[in-house]
């Protein structure tokens, strides 16, 4: 018998880059499909995180305060049942804030 349920879970990152290391992780390590994956904006404004990283972090005169910090980046997933906990377990080691499952 076939199991059609799915789970969404959803994963806060405090910066892109982060949150994007978690969408290839997904992609690459469990064969979850792109347009099953979303990534937006935890919160009505428009944002690049909450924390400086990548070019905004490793700046030649320091650290930059410029960029749209203005929360964190959400990623969500739909998911079978059976891959719930490796994605949890991936999600978190790519950084997140905080998962959880709806």
């Amino acid at each position: 018998m076939a199991h059609n349920s799915t789970t969404t879970i959803t994963a806060t990152f405090g910066t892109r880059e982060a949150a994007d290391i978690a969408v290839e992780h997904l992609v690459q390590q469990h064969r979850i499909s792109r347009p099953d994956i979303f990534i937006q904006a935890n919160g009505k404004r428009n944002s690049a995180g909450s924390l400086p990283s990548g070019g905004d972090a490793s700046h030649p005169g320091g650290v930059r305060h410029d960029a749209a910090l203005e929360g964190d980046i959400e990623v969500s997933v739909e998911i079978t049942p059976d891959k719930i906990p490796a994605v949890q377990r991936s999600l978190g080691d790519s950084g997140a804030i905080r998962v959880t499952r709806k």
